[in-house]
């Protein structure tokens, strides 16, 4: 939940400093996928039915989040560094487009996780 509501609350303000909680999402999506995938093993194993297709797509839209913030979040926080002020607000624009477009990804990742029961 951390990572999924730190990437929503710095998407609706671009006044925050996305920088700073870059290294913090990743770490978080990388438990994440470490614990989603204990999970899986232990209680859906050998199985694929309806509530593991549920699943499946928060995990797909989980990954491309990640993927999503790494490329877009991750190379303009490098590039802040020593930079002017027409590309810093360039570069902080491109962040906040990247935090935005994996905030709505994992808005439907957990819903799959909320909702995979009722499947």
């Amino acid at each position: 939940m951390f990572w999924a509501g730190t990437t929503i609350a710095v998407a609706r303000d671009p006044e925050i400093r996305i920088e700073r909680f870059f290294q913090a999402q990743m770490r978080a999506a990388g438990m994440v996928f470490l614990t989603g995938a204990l999970l899986w093993y232990f209680f859906h194993g050998g199985y694929f039915g309806s509530m593991e297709m549920v699943l499946a797509l928060g995990i797909a839209t989980a990954l491309i989040a990640a993927g999503v913030q790494g490329a877009l979040v991750g190379s303009a926080g490098r590039q802040l560094a020593g930079t002017d002020a027409a590309t810093e607000t360039q570069l902080r624009a491109k962040m906040t487009r990247g935090q935005r477009i994996a905030g709505g990804l994992l808005v439907i990742t957990v819903l799959c996780m909320a909702t995979a029961r009722l499947f």
